[in-house]
């Protein structure tokens, strides 16, 4: 199956892509690694009247470091973070993550904003924009805005941005020298949509967790910031805390149920991970006694 019949406009700025939106509405898309777009365009999931080629625009690129803030374009690749110095000295979590997105052939040409904005709960990135604490900067009729991570991804495929809206880039927080990060999907092969998966940042002082953002994805409409992390917080951990913390997390959950796995399997799953994570942060292999999967 083809595309339906459309109009392709490539930009040449963002000034031009916003005059594009704002006169086609919800009747226009935008194309920049289109590895997601290009796909439900043929399957005739959607049918815009106009793709807006986002691709040229260079300013949309790259990573830049300025004191706390990483500041991330949002047509940067995949491969690029994967690669980048700076993601991997400043945001290592990230990298971990971009090492499970699909394959080499998509990495080179998928983007960070496209994978934002498709917001596929299914996604790792998105995911850890709420472990990481990010920002998401959109441009749109009223100028530039920002929009917190954990506000930023409404639903299935849905997120705050408008019609009008155009997402230019991601700002990060630099990870704290004394943190750690946790990163672990289950996927029938690697590449693969994961069935459930977890990324984790941590401080941990004197063997508890000084803090702990636990950023789970594939188990609902949207990827969810873990609250009942804060249940293993200035704790010590043993495996009766941990199993009451699995039971806290069982009760957040809204699994879907598909081809790839039942809602039970995924609320399994996430509770392996949740004790594995917590095992491999605080490098205490019995606390892995009896999880399985």
């Amino acid at each position: 199956m083809k595309a339906s019949a459309f109009a392709y406009a490539r930009a040449t700025s963002v000034a031009n892509v916003l005059e594009l939106l704002s006169a086609y509405g919800e009747r226009a898309k935008v194309l920049s690694g289109g590895q997601s777009l290009l796909p439900a365009m043929n399957l005739r999931l959607i049918a815009p009247e106009l793709v807006v080629d986002i691709g040229e625009l260079g300013e949309l690129r790259g990573i830049a470091v300025k004191g706390s803030v990483i500041t991330i374009g949002a047509l940067t690749r995949h491969a690029d973070l994967l690669k980048s110095s700076e993601i991997a000295a400043h945001a290592p979590l990230l990298k971990d993550a971009v090492a499970h997105v699909a394959h080499p052939a998509i990495r080179n040409r998928g983007t960070i904003g496209g994978s934002l904005a498709q917001a596929d709960p299914a996604s790792e990135l998105p995911a850890c924009m709420l472990t990481l604490g990010a920002t998401i900067v959109v441009c749109g009729p009223g100028g530039e805005r920002r929009i917190a991570a954990r506000e930023f991804f409404s639903g299935i495929y849905e997120t705050a941005l408008t019609p009008q809206d155009l997402l230019v880039a991601v700002e990060l927080p630099v990870t704290p020298r004394t943190s750690t990060h946790f990163f672990h999907e289950f996927a029938r092969r690697h590449g693969d949509y994961a069935i459930v998966g977890l990324a984790a940042q941590a401080v941990v002082t004197d063997g508890r967790f000084a803090d702990l953002r636990l950023g789970f994805f594939a188990v609902g409409d949207r990827p969810l910031l873990a609250m009942s992390a804060s249940r293993l917080v200035g704790v010590s951990i043993t495996p009766a805390v941990l199993s009451e913390a699995c039971t806290a997390l069982d009760a957040e959950l809204d699994p879907p149920e598909d081809q790839q796995a039942t809602s039970a399997m995924r609320r399994h799953l996430a509770k392996v991970l949740l004790t594995r994570c917590v095992s491999s942060l605080l490098a205490r292999p019995d606390l892995c006694a009896g999880a399985s999967a």
